[in-house]
């Protein structure tokens, strides 16, 4: 009987991509070791998992910003005019964009 510090066995599956994948990380962190390789990524790696509603909220003020813009170029060409108002809301819009994106960051900053 061999005596082993570690007397549990895992398996698990992957496909020939995933494998291919797994050695490339393996090579790249000059290991040969496939059982210290997963041991150490399961014990000290992380997932990541990025809810952010604040991407959702930067996408929706996106498409108003864009949808502005465009309304705002079509009626200059139209007209040859254009009034503070239009511009202030593009201002607001972007301000809006800045704040989701400052948020974004935020929180992105947080993960460790």
């Amino acid at each position: 009987m061999v005596n082993r510090n570690r007397g549990i066995l895992l398996k698990f599956y992957v496909s020939a991509k995933e494998l291919k994948q797994i050695r490339m990380k393996m090579e790249q962190y000059s290991t040969n070791n496939l059982s210290a390789y997963l041991r150490k990524i399961a014990i000290d790696g992380y997932v990541v998992n990025l809810e952010l509603p604040e991407l959702g909220e930067m996408v929706s003020l996106l498409r108003r910003s864009s949808n502005n813009l465009n309304q705002l170029t079509k009626r200059v060409h139209e007209t040859g005019r254009f009034y503070d108002a239009d511009l202030e809301d593009l201002r607001r819009d972007y301000d809006g964009l800045w704040e989701a994106a400052q948020k974004i960051l935020r929180s992105l900053a947080k993960i460790q």
